[in-house]
């Protein structure tokens, strides 16, 4: 302001409104309405950080009404005037807006998965079930760490994978998953699905407990799903394969279902296709504890909760690796395939690069010992 002239006075209105509706950074937005009374007026009467919100994630027309669990009620005495209740509410949306704008950009990304609900179908339970894609390794021990569904005869039917993450709200932005090869199988296939789409959204109210229920009861009627992804191909390979979504996406009630579209591996045995995953990752950014919802029903929307304005703090990010022997298991099962493959010519497996010296080397009881000592 120059002189003293306020220059949204000297616009049109609508034009201020374009003007203001172009700042994409929810941190523009609460500068521009530091810098008077009025301006802080117009933007909080025009819910401009709503509609900035609402722009980022369309998923959030499905907010019946936002409220402040950490701010005590104000203005008991004129509780009886509709315009400072209307103008209460109309402050209390911008506070809770202006953080959840700079929640979803700013808070820490992370793996966002809390535990494994339920699969479509699973072939030996519970020993391949769907818990064991939370494993980072392809197997614990000596036994291999995987999901698989039932075999079917038919290449085209697909499985699911439901999962329940950490918070009610997340903002989700890629996906990985790593399709299993068993290495115990002659040719060690890998099987993979053809392609994979993701489901975002929440269980239904009436559904009490999702994950006590019979793994091969999974029924898209147990849920409300807020967003549904593009297909996306698999490469049949024994690798963390990430699928990165367009644009970051809010999940409304932190469940995460992957469709798991076509199967491409024949198990030599039965005859049958399977698909088999051994590690399924999510990364994107926890909105709790500084949000929570209820979910409305039989409206299917929600209330938005600002449970605090304290941001979270970040979570150490913890790595598990396979220890050295289980890496030599793996290379000793993988030989024995070879040679299977190759009627026992070494000369062929060396070239493979398998091999290691043993002069020298440490077993892991020692390095453990050596560690103990340290």
């Amino acid at each position: 302001m120059k002189n003293g002239l306020d220059f949204l006075n000297l616009l049109h209105y609508d034009l201020s409104i374009k003007i203001l509706t172009s700042l994409e950074d929810p941190s523009d937005l609460v500068r521009f309405g530091a810098v008077s009374r009025s301006w802080q007026h117009f933007v909080i009467k025009n819910g401009l950080c709503k509609q900035l919100c609402l722009r980022m994630f369309p998923q959030l027309s499905r907010v019946d009404h936002v409220d402040e669990l950490s701010v005590a009620a104000k203005g008991h005495a004129e509780a009886g005037c509709s315009n400072f209740m209307e103008w209460e509410a109309l402050k209390r949306e911008h506070r809770v807006y202006a953080f959840l704008a700079q929640g979803c950009l700013s808070f820490a990304i992370r793996e966002c998965i809390s535990e494994a609900i339920i699969a479509s179908s699973t072939d030996n339970y519970p020993e391949e079930s769907i818990d064991n894609t939370l494993e980072v390794r392809d197997r614990v021990g000596r036994r291999a760490s995987y999901w698989s569904s039932k075999g079917q005869s038919n290449p085209a039917v697909p499985e699911t994978l439901t999962y329940r993450l950490c918070a009610d709200l997340c903002v989700i932005t890629e996906i990985s998953i790593r399709p299993f090869q068993a290495y115990f199988q002659f040719g060690n296939p890998i099987y993979s699905a053809n392609s994979v789409r993701f489901r975002l959204g929440h269980i239904k109210s009436s559904v009490d407990n999702l994950v006590s229920e019979s793994c091969q009861d999974c029924g898209n009627e147990k849920f409300v799903w807020t967003y549904t992804s593009e297909e996306f191909m698999m490469a049949q390979e024994n690798k963390l394969q990430n699928f990165k979504l367009p644009e970051p996406v809010l999940c409304i009630g932190g469940v995460l279902q992957i469709e798991l579209l076509g199967r491409v591996q024949r198990q030599d045995m039965d005859g049958l296709y399977y698909i088999c995953v051994s590690h399924v990752q999510v990364m994107g950014r926890p909105l709790s504890p500084a949000f929570g919802i209820q979910i409305l029903e039989p409206s299917e929307k929600f209330m938005l909760e600002a449970r605090s304005y304290t941001q979270p703090s970040p979570v150490p990010e913890q790595t598990s690796f396979p220890s050295t022997l289980q890496m030599r298991v793996r290379d000793l099962e993988q030989i024995v395939n070879l040679l299977r493959e190759n009627g026992g010519n070494v000369v062929d497996i060396m070239e493979y690069g398998y091999g290691w010296d043993v002069e020298g080397e440490e077993s892991d009881e020692e390095e453990e010992e050596n560690i103990d000592i340290e």
